[in-house]
């Protein structure tokens, strides 16, 4: 059997062929040269076709696109002597993409009515004819060309020819005993021309699903179905279900065997078929791509990434097949690969310290080859990750003149995002501080959008105060009041992590018996937008004061609970909002108090928790006295 995969590309030369031809017009033209006389152009010859278009478009093709006979002229000297005129070939026909339909220059309708003709005169019934006793899998392959070719040339689901070759794909599929990989070609192909309710697509999946309840697709096969069910699944359809569902449970048993891009393209399908809750296939998806990383294109590292980001999903195995093999492929990489891998970083709460100190390198020498949009993901990823360069010095220079050239290319929202990650590592960009409260770029804010969003206020409100609290000797513009947020609380928790309840718990017993009974307050919202956990207040001799009497407080103590969430998910380093916010707290004069989860879970008694608690504390209140 000689190759099907010919088909195509017979079916396309015979298309584009007729379509030159019918441009041309069918009157003589005028030799210029010969007075009086009148020539027939000779129309272009198709050439060249591969051995499988003798066996089946020959006919077709000789019956469609008849090649006329050279004419003689006499010379230009009125004797006897002919010449033969001939026209050059015409260049092959330009490629175009499986199943994208044919666009119709302007001033061609003789064209698509040609290739209308063609494609329901006797070319198709003929070839249709000749794949009849083909086997299975070359029969489909050859439909799904036709099928194919039909949808690339503008043939609608009505047409008689496409209803024809449906009606020739039922009947093959009845008989069953076809492959997987041209089941999903053919279903592609049926849901390009009818859609999701296409009669074949419902065939060739419930086919796809019986190959895959007996094992019998291969990782190649696998990843096709995944293709195809990502553009034709159907939640509310049983059937599909089931599919999806056996489908995850086959591919689970191959996912060992699956090559780099193919575990690209399987998360990319359960991204596109929101398959979130399949944790145990993700989970192997990613233990394969840990093993596969260093083969792994920046393109496929990309989609694997922003896959995984978008699926929720991060194991420590990855983080060290990273740390192993990005850093030393950061200086040659797609500067969006950087970017996606702080992002991802940012998104999963990872401090790598190779990762980071990589990147910042890379930053220092080759920062002008990236987007403004590159350059403030990977600053924010650092600075809310509480990561401080050995190079900082220079990542900052180059920091301050990237702003310095570009900073009009900087959208707005996206300079405030740098100028609030630099703070949390406590540098201090003054200079485009004072830009950015000028009365023209805040102008310039809130025309992108109206009203502004909190979180940008929120931003604006703690750089003004990262500017009142830390940096007294600046003077330049401030940010109007009516501007500022009440409370940096929210939704999102992009400021301060919520108290930790089962933290609060734990501390509550064991801090009523240290103090003798409820001498504190929860959740108090101080006047610079911040919350604390648990506030104590002491008089001027460092006694602690109950409610009652707070009016007669001196000195205040914030006790925060600070539970896994404020801490990055692979280190016991506190966030950048959290230090940020307990670093103002000390400049605004509380006396600040960290009990982490990880010292708190080592107690066992109330005992050990009472004295815990008293070790902490008390030092503090001593000072008071000193």
């Amino acid at each position: 059997m000689k190759s099907v995969s010919c088909l195509s590309s017979s079916v396309r030369a015979v298309c584009h062929h007729t379509s030159a031809c019918s441009l041309l017009s069918p009157s003589l033209v005028r030799c210029p040269n010969v007075p009086g006389r009148s020539v027939v152009v000779q129309q272009p010859r198709v050439t060249a076709l591969r051995p499988y278009h003798s066996v089946y478009l020959n006919s077709a093709v000789a019956s469609a696109a008849p090649v006329p006979t050279p004419v003689s002229l006499p010379a230009r000297g009125g004797d006897d002597v002919h010449q033969v005129v001939r026209r050059t070939p015409p260049a092959a026909a330009p490629h175009l993409s499986p199943y994208r339909p044919h666009i119709k220059q302007q001033g061609s309708a003789a064209a698509g009515v040609s290739i209308q003709s063609l494609f329901e005169g006797d070319v198709i019934p003929e070839l249709c004819s000749r794949l009849a006793d083909s086997p299975s899998n070359d029969r489909a392959e050859g439909l799904a060309t036709l099928l194919g070719a039909c949808a690339e040339f503008g043939l609608g689901a009505q047409s008689p020819v496409v209803q024809r070759l449906t009606r020739e794909c039922l009947v093959l599929l009845c008989k069953g005993d076809i492959g997987v990989a041209q089941l999903c070609h053919l279903g592609e192909v049926a849901h390009n021309l009818e859609g999701r309710q296409s009669a074949v697509v419902t065939e060739v999946l419930n086919s796809i699903g019986a190959a895959v309840e007996e094992d019998a697709a291969s990782p190649d096969e696998a990843v096709r179905v995944y293709a195809l069910l990502a553009l034709c699944y159907d939640p509310a359809s049983q059937r599909q279900t089931l599919l999806l569902s056996t489908l995850h449970r086959h591919t689970q048993r191959l996912v060992h065997r699956l090559k780099a891009s193919q575990v690209s393209e399987v998360l990319q399908a359960l991204l596109k078929l929101q398959q979130r809750q399949n944790i145990s296939l993700v989970l192997r998806l990613i233990h394969r791509a840990s093993q596969l990383f260093s083969v792994f294109s920046d393109d496929e590292i990309i989609k694997v990434l922003s896959a995984l980001m978008i699926l929720g999903q991060h194991h420590a195995e990855l983080l060290a097949a990273m740390e192993k093999h990005l850093p030393g492929r950061l200086g040659e990489c797609d500067p969006e690969l950087i970017s996606t891998v702080m992002e991802y970083c940012l998104q999963m709460r990872c401090r790598s310290e190779p990762i980071f100190e990589a990147v910042a390198e890379n930053f220092v020498r080759h920062a002008e080859r990236h987007t403004t949009l590159q350059i403030a993901k990977q600053t924010v990823a650092m600075g809310r990750l509480n990561y401080l360069p050995q190079c900082s010095s220079q990542m900052f220079q180059k920091l301050e003149s990237i702003l310095s050239t570009r900073f009009s290319q900087f959208q707005p929202r996206s300079l405030i995002e740098v100028l609030h990650a630099c703070i949390h590592l406590e540098r201090f960009p003054l200079n485009y501080t004072s830009q950015v409260f000028s009365p023209y770029f805040l102008q310039r804010l809130q025309a992108q959008g109206d009203p502004l969003d909190r979180k940008a206020l929120a931003q604006l409100t703690q750089l003004h105060l990262s500017t009142s609290l830390e940096c007294k000797h600046y003077w330049g513009p401030k940010l109007p009041p009516y501007l500022h947020v009440k409370k940096f609380s929210s939704v999102d928790q992009a400021f301060e992590t919520p108290m930790d309840g089962l933290m609060y718990k734990l501390v509550k017993g064991p801090l009523c018996r240290l103090l003798g009974g409820k001498f504190y307050s929860t959740s108090i919202v101080t006047p610079s937008g911040y919350t604390i956990d648990v506030e104590i207040s002491l008089d001027e001799d460092g006694y602690v004061l109950p409610l009652p009497q707070w009016d007669r407080t001196d000195r205040r103590m914030a006790l925060c609970l600070d539970g896994k969430g404020h801490f990055c998910s692979n280190t016991r380093h506190l966030l950048g909002k959290e230090a940020t916010k307990r670093r103002h707290l000390r400049r605004m004069g509380y006396e600040v108090v960290q009990i982490p989860y990880f010292e708190l879970e080592k107690l066992r008694t109330q005992k050990e928790q009472i004295q815990y608690l008293q070790n902490k504390i008390f030092p503090t209140i001593f000072k008071f006295n000193r």
